[in-house]
Parts: C-alpha cells; structure tokens; sequence
C-alpha cells in the first residue's frame, strides 16, 4: 500500500469519524484490497482499501445489500467512498471457518453451511440488475488460467503441448457447466471466506457473485482448496446438498443423485483447475508467493476425481505424470 493511499483512508476516516484514528492492518487477500480495523468509541470497524484503478467496490456494496435483504449475515456497509474505493464495515471478529473445524466439527459447520446456499441461490441480482452469466466465455477465460499461469508460465510447457493434453478434458469440463441449473452463486464459498461470530456463520468475499451452475459453491465448500477431508464426510455432505436442492426446488425432482454428483465431481474439477492458475497468476503478477503452496492440494483434487471418469482418465494421467513431477521438480530447483 502507498503512501499515498494510506494518508488519503486515514484524512477519510478522520473527517467522517471527526477523531483521528490509528488503522491497524489486519490482512490482504488474493486481489489488490486491504483490510484495517480501528476503534472508536470501544466499537470495532472494518475498513477496506480497494484502490479504484483496480477494484471497484461498487459490486460489494451492491450484492451487500442483495444478500442483506435476502437474510444472510454480512458485513454491514456503514460508510463508503466510491471513488476512492474505502469502505466503511461492521466487523465480524476474526474467527474464519477453517480454524475450527475438525473431523469431529465439520459435519455440524458444513451443514449449516450448506444451508445458507439455500439463500444464496436466490440472490441473482442487486440494484443494478441481473448479476453476470457464468457462461462459455467466463468458464474458458478461468480455464485458460491454468494454461497461461501454470503450465506454460510457470512450469515452461509448450502451450501447444497443453492445450492437446487439455483440450477434451475442459471442453466437457465447460458442458458439465453449462448444463447444469443456474442459480445465484457466491463464486468463492469456502472456509476462509465464512466467519464465526458470535456462533453464527457469516459470509465475506461475495462481490464476484454470477448466476451459474448449482453445485459450483457446494463443491467449493466440501472440497476446499485449502484443506482436504476424507471422501466419506464428502459424499454424506454432498447428499445433503442434493436432498437439499430437490426439497426446496433448486433442482429437478426428477434429478438422480448420479447426475448431480457427476455435476459435483466436474465442476470441482474445474475449480481446482481455475484456482491452480490462479494461484500461480498471484505468485508471479501479483507478488503473493505464499499461494504457490496451495497449488500440490489442488492438482491432487484433479488428479484423484478426474480418475474416477473415463473420459476424464487421460487427463488425471497427464496431470499425474507430467504436471505434478514438473511442479515438484520445479520447487526442488527453487529451494
């Protein structure tokens, strides 16, 4: 953060607060925003820097208040500056999801959040209309990730060489997609961006939320990104977001759960295979080496579910015999 960012939130927060206050930085996460939190008054606030040339904040402040009103718990936009890009929150604590699950709290945890998707589907627009499709084009550019960052950036593959390694495998990972019911999708439902407070989950990091497939949020949650957990507890969740969509109408009564979990499976897939690129985007475009270490979990998820479906069988062998040796080898030339 500039200089000159930090001087103009604290001249902002002075004159709306009429105190001078001290900002504390809290965190980052993978874009460009910050997060500070200051106390006034023995009351606790967010204060989010999202430099305007970078990261709008308008989509947040909008799909706040569409998820407000649909009643899920999220942070409260007290204040905000547009073009300056602050933001004004209420504070949630510090408490994410993933610090205190468990194998012994995660069906408990897992459940209630799964539930909340029952609303989240709901939210398909804010004040300025309808949220973004998921579409062709938004699958292949998140695809094309992996292709870019990894592969060729990264692990200095030929792009031709991927792309006919990968081409079959992400046109029916694009299918899988689009066939599916669309639905109101947060677009990054995992433990980091679910927080406890006051025992209840409370829900961050939805400014990036688009109408798309109905498993797409589910999978994020039950096969996260950044912890893996035994297939049984999986599978008993994910028959729980089934029996869940079919009682409330999300999906067709008529749906059988091996399609939906060919729906599940696919688009965790494609996630891993989005957030594999992305991590290393973050390392290389961004200077945020520390996600580099999240990206071993993400291509085991390919590997073991792509596994599972023949016509995705080429694919997990590719990635288990060029992609993974390749990155290891990679991290062994850089210690």
């Amino acid at each position: 953060m500039s200089d000159l960012r930090f001087l103009q939130l604290n001249a902002w927060l002075n004159q709306y607060f009429n105190v001078k206050v001290s900002p504390q930085l809290i965190s980052g996460d993978a874009s460009f925003r910050r997060y500070f939190r200051i106390i006034v008054d023995n009351q606790s606030y967010i204060v989010v820097d999202s430099p305007p040339n970078l990261i709008d904040i308008t989509p947040f402040i909008q799909l706040a208040d569409s998820y407000s009103r649909q009643g899920i718990a999220v942070p409260k936009v007290i204040a905000s500056d547009v073009e300056q890009g602050i933001m004004l929150l209420s504070d949630l604590g510090d408490v994410q999801l993933l610090s205190v699950l468990s194998e012994q709290t995660l069906q408990q945890y897992y459940s209630e959040a799964l539930q909340l998707l029952t609303d989240i589907v709901k939210v398909t627009h804010t004040e300025a209309g309808g949220l973004p499709r998921y579409d062709v084009a938004f699958v292949e550019r998140e695809l094309a990730i992996f292709t870019e960052w990894l592969a060729v950036h990264h692990l200095g593959l030929a792009v031709e060489d991927v792309n006919r390694a990968t081409r079959s495998a992400f046109q029916l990972l694009t299918e899988n997609a689009l066939a599916q019911p669309q639905v109101g999708m947060h677009r990054d439902y995992h433990s980091r961006n679910l927080m406890l407070q006051d025992g209840q989950l409370k829900v961050i990091d939805f400014q990036d939320a688009v109408i798309g497939p109905v498993t797409y949020d589910a999978v994020s949650l039950l096969r996260d990104c950044y912890i893996r957990w035994p297939d049984s507890d999986v599978e008993l969740l994910m028959r729980q977001h089934y029996k869940q969509c079919i009682d409330n109408q999300i999906i067709a009564a008529d749906t059988r759960i091996e399609q939906y979990r060919y729906w599940f499976d696919l688009m965790g897939i494609q996630r891993h295979v989005k957030a594999a690129g992305i991590f290393a985007r973050l390392n290389y475009r961004d200077n945020k080496p520390a996600y580099m270490a999240d990206i071993p979990l993400t291509l085991e998820y390919i590997r073991d579910i792509a596994a599972r479906y023949a016509e995705l069988k080429p694919f997990s062998d590719w990635i288990d015999k060029v992609i993974i040796p390749a990155f290891n080898a990679k991290k062994e030339l850089q210690k």
